[in-house]
């Protein structure tokens, strides 16, 4: 996947932290996530310096706030299914807004919203500063099994393929006149969708083929030999003690 397979939360710019090595940020974003997940949910003040650190880094980056807001929708079914927990939870009741709700439902509301928002915004910066294959070939640094970084490759490869092919079916359906409205006209839609998954099925089947022809043995050759400089990591490192020292000090003053 070269730049002509650049993703869409993939933002195009030069900044310091584009230029990082993928391993480096991976490890990064691993250790700013285990911080955020084991911070005590009483601690409002750490969940807010949590906030500002990766303000900060899309500053630098030069990410707007839209970009990041606009894909931090995709938590919207865990803040849902946070709102019900003081609804259905026992224990102590606390009334707000007029409503008899859980105490410890409000807290793992809280908890669950704040955690997942904090974690989401990680995943959304280091997607918009390192394109896919760099992450592949980052997790491959990192000692992830082959198979499991061969496995995540081809999936983002053919999910592109798929999505074009369908609309490649759907703008030929359309265009001999079908145009469903009611629940008993969608066969054909489903029959449409099995024939997908067959062209799908055996476009992988030819595709492996063709690779196992060029010599292909279950890993992908490195365009690059480029690993994190010793300065890489030291930023990196130095982000991670941060979000572990925010975590510390959480505990410690809760």
């Amino acid at each position: 996947m070269g730049a002509g397979h650049a993703h869409a939360l993939y933002v195009h710019e030069h900044s310091a932290i584009h230029r990082i090595a993928p391993e480096a940020k991976l490890v990064a974003g691993l250790v700013f996530v285990g911080a955020v997940a084991g911070t005590p949910r009483e601690a409002f003040w750490a969940f807010g310096l949590y906030a500002v650190v990766l303000a900060s880094l899309a500053a630098i980056a030069r990410i707007g706030p839209g970009f990041v807001f606009l894909r931090l929708l995709t938590v919207i079914p865990f803040v849902l299914f946070a709102l019900l927990i003081p609804l259905v939870g026992g224990g102590e009741q606390t009334v707000v807004g007029g409503l008899s709700v859980s105490t410890e439902g409000l807290w793992a509301m809280w908890n669950i919203i704040a955690k997942a928002s904090l974690g989401a915004t990680t995943s959304i910066l280091l997607a918009a500063t390192t394109e896919i294959p760099e992450i592949l070939r980052g997790l491959a640094v990192l000692r992830v099994p082959p198979v499991m970084t061969a496995i995540a490759s081809f999936m983002i490869r053919y999910l592109e393929l798929v999505v074009e092919e369908l609309g490649r079916m759907r703008r030929a359906m359309a265009a001999r006149g079908y145009r469903p409205r009611w629940l008993w006209q969608t066969a054909p839609l489903a029959a449409a969708t099995g024939t997908l998954f067959v062209r799908t099925y055996e476009r992988g089947e030819r595709v492996h083929a063709a690779m196992l022809a060029r010599g292909y043995q279950g890993t992908m050759p490195e365009l690059t030999a480029r690993r994190a400089t010793s300065r890489e990591w030291a930023l990196t490192s130095a982000f991670s003690i941060v979000a572990v020292t925010i975590s510390i000090l959480a505990w410690t003053f809760r």
